[in-house]
């Protein structure tokens, strides 16, 4: 492990063979950081969770060690929080956030400034683009590409949830296509070989194969099997 300028390294941190660590790194205690992976400049690994006194994680016990598997690579100024888990050659990108209880799948990119919220599931193969939001409780499926500043949400009441009433995150199946700029409404799903144009409101669910665009978000024909991603792999 190179000398790193200004490196903090926690005495219970876990640290494999070969890492590369940038300058001001932080690790915070008992993160595990597998073989051959890269932590650039400035980024923050293990960080607990912060919450105020009204949030329903008020007095939760503090989250499980992060875990960065074997060949990721967590770019510039990347904070990932405590319970998080990054997957064998994953990528979080400069600037992005990746809170507790959430994993990146193996080889999924998670793109600059792109904000993974808690308890969301990321699969296999996954582009999430720059300045996406993907949204707490949310399930993006293997191979689903999102563009950038395509945001998801989970609150219908926009902060008047009652207590005990679950939030809904969106789910996104295999190889569906979210295009810059989208937004989907809690609880939305998007099926599988989807496809949901730039800028548009997604208020329903989108049928596997759907094309859809506009606000509110409407069906206008179906992908077709030239561009299915099996012809593209």
């Amino acid at each position: 492990m190179p000398d790193a300028p200004g490196l903090v390294l926690s005495p219970t941190a876990k640290v494999g063979r070969d890492v590369l660590f940038g300058a001001h790194v932080v690790v915070h205690p008992d993160v595990v950081i597998g073989d051959g992976v890269v932590v650039q400049d400035g980024a923050i690994l293990g960080k607990q969770p912060t919450f105020g006194p009204r949030s329903s994680n008020a007095g939760a016990p503090p989250a499980p060690a992060l875990v960065i598997e074997d060949g990721a690579r967590i770019g510039a100024h990347a904070v990932v929080f405590a319970g998080a888990q990054i997957a064998a050659g994953a990528i979080v990108g400069d600037q992005a956030y990746v809170r507790e209880r959430s994993r990146i799948g193996p080889g999924s990119v998670v793109g600059r400034a792109t904000a993974v919220d808690n308890d969301v599931v990321i699969g296999t193969g996954v582009r999430l683009q720059s300045n996406v939001y993907m949204t707490a409780f949310s399930v993006v499926e293997d191979d689903v590409f999102v563009g950038p500043c395509a945001m998801t949400t989970n609150d219908d009441t926009i902060g008047r949830l009652r207590p005990g009433e679950p939030m809904r995150g969106a789910t996104l199946r295999r190889a569906c296509r979210i295009g810059g700029g989208a937004v989907l409404v809690p609880g939305v799903e998007v099926g599988e070989e989807a496809f949901v144009a730039a800028g548009a409101v997604v208020t329903n669910d989108v049928a596997p194969r759907a094309v859809v665009m506009g606000v509110p978000a409407r069906s206008v024909r179906r992908v077709s099997d030239d561009d299915l991603l099996e012809r593209w792999v």
